[in-house]
């Protein structure tokens, strides 16, 4: 069966990016057709980046790179689920998931419930 992604109307497809021992869910993000070529090639996290329009390689930055062991794809063809070795945090505030803080609806209240891996201050040296 051959692939073919169903994209939005602007060219993107979300993508979870879990983590492929624990499956914990480390973050959301986007890729278009580009940014899925790359990741499939070289076996990393490779997203779009909707607020500055353009490609962006998971760790580029930080060093806190993301493995690719397996891809899954939705029913209907229009989400992606990567399963991948992080190394390092996935969240550029340090923690090692985006998913870090657990609401509480009878008190309207966040709390801190990750795990803090690096300082970002450390890592984002402007």
């Amino acid at each position: 069966m051959e692939l073919k992604l169903k994209f939005n109307k602007d060219g993107l497809i979300p993508v979870i990016v879990q983590d492929y021992k624990s499956g914990e869910v480390l973050m959301l993000a986007y890729m278009n057709q580009q940014a899925f070529d790359e990741t499939m090639r070289i076996r990393k996290g490779v997203f779009y980046s909707r607020s500055r329009e353009k490609l962006w390689i998971k760790g580029e930055s930080s060093g806190h790179i993301q493995l690719v062991k397996e891809i899954l794809i939705d029913c209907d063809v229009d989400t992606v689920l990567l399963k991948v070795e992080q190394k390092g945090g996935a969240c550029h505030t340090g923690f090692y998931s985006c998913f870090y803080r657990q609401y509480n609806p009878e008190k309207k209240t966040l709390k801190e419930i990750g795990k803090k891996v690096f300082k970002p201050e450390d890592v984002y040296k402007k």
